[in-house]
């Protein structure tokens, strides 16, 4: 590790199969803590390149316990966290909307690294049991529409790195890799990005697929749709700059998306959300995700009729059903 680090800090790059080979390493347990925060905090002095980030993301899905969904089309809906923001679980209650809605969804999450509340958080909060059985989550896929990944059940080998990232407290490109290594590889992903490079790196990655994505970076530094402003889509079309107005919704202001301090409190805002006791702005950055979300699966449909289908399931009560057959 010591030659890596000192290549590292004179600015070089890692190959793709580095990158992979030092992760590997690192979830064997073959470097200590302090060689790892320092491997770490690297990433947070300086950009990650493409060739570094597939590499880590080869290494976590050669050693994850992957789940064979049997060609079931599903979505995953999430963002990279680390933007900073504190918002409310925006990706998470989507997810149940989207469900809502009638489409699989195939969730993979983690307890809060730099925030108050994951969606871990608050599904454990809520009385869902977390499982890695193949057998349960087609059931729950089955049965609800939607079936949660709790990272750390799928990717054990990185139980090395989980108290340096909680101690370090801040993003790190585990944050990046979040989004690329869902255990189900699902055909369809709506990704929300903390930054334009990132969103460019992951464009990159993703058009070496053959899935559907979405990309999304708010302006304002948001890792989702958050309606306060413009946000830059990419997807397999191309991208574009899109604002609230254009797809129908009003301009928001920061404290419209505010979280919880404390995984009680953001458990409250999800139920409320989802049980039809949210507020207006609250409504309608959640549809405005889901229906960008239903849109990446439907590329034929209008974004209207995809944010109205959005619409039908949280007012409807749909969304909310689903949550409830996942915790039961």
């Amino acid at each position: 590790m010591k030659k890596v680090l000192l290549r590292l800090f004179e600015h070089k790059k890692l190959t793709r199969s580095e990158a992979k080979e030092i992760l590997v390493k690192i979830a064997n347990n073959e470097y200590n803590e302090a060689q790892i925060a320092a491997f770490i905090s690297v990433y947070l002095m300086r950009s990650i390149s493409v060739e570094e980030l597939q590499g880590f993301r080869d290494a976590l899905l050669e050693l994850c316990l992957p789940v064979n969904l049997e060609g079931i089309d599903s979505i995953d809906i999430v963002g990279t966290g680390g933007d900073g923001k504190n918002t409310f679980n925006i990706s998470t209650i989507s997810s149940f909307v989207i469900a809502g809605a009638g489409y699989k969804v195939t969730k993979h999450g983690n307890y809060g690294v730099s925030s108050a509340c994951g969606s871990s958080n608050v599904l454990q909060h809520l009385g869902y049991s977390f499982t890695n059985e193949e057998d349960i989550l087609k059931k729950q896929l089955d049965k609800a529409n939607i079936c949660f990944f709790h990272a750390p059940l799928f990717h054990p080998a990185m139980k090395t790195v989980a108290p340096i990232r909680r101690q370090l407290g801040v993003k790190t490109f585990f944050n990046m890799l979040g989004p690329l290594v869902n255990p189900g590889q699902p055909k369809y992903q709506l990704l929300g990005v903390f930054n334009l490079e990132l969103s460019r790196l992951y464009q990159y990655i993703f058009q070496q697929t053959r899935r559907q994505y979405a990309i999304v970076y708010a302006m304002d530094g948001y890792d989702e749709v958050s309606l306060t402003g413009n946000f830059k889509l990419r997807d397999n079309n191309g991208e574009k700059m899109i604002s609230p107005e254009s797809i129908g919704k009003p301009k928001l202001k920061a404290e419209d998306l505010r979280g919880g301090d404390s995984v009680e409190s953001a458990a409250k805002i999800f139920t409320n959300i989802l049980g039809g006791k949210g507020t207006r702005a609250q409504n309608h950055v959640i549809t405005a995700n889901a229906g960008l979300a239903i849109q990446c699966m439907n590329p034929e449909k209008s974004i209207t009729d995809c944010i109205a289908e959005a619409e039908e399931s949280l007012l409807s009560g749909q969304a909310f059903e689903k949550l409830k057959l996942l915790v039961n």
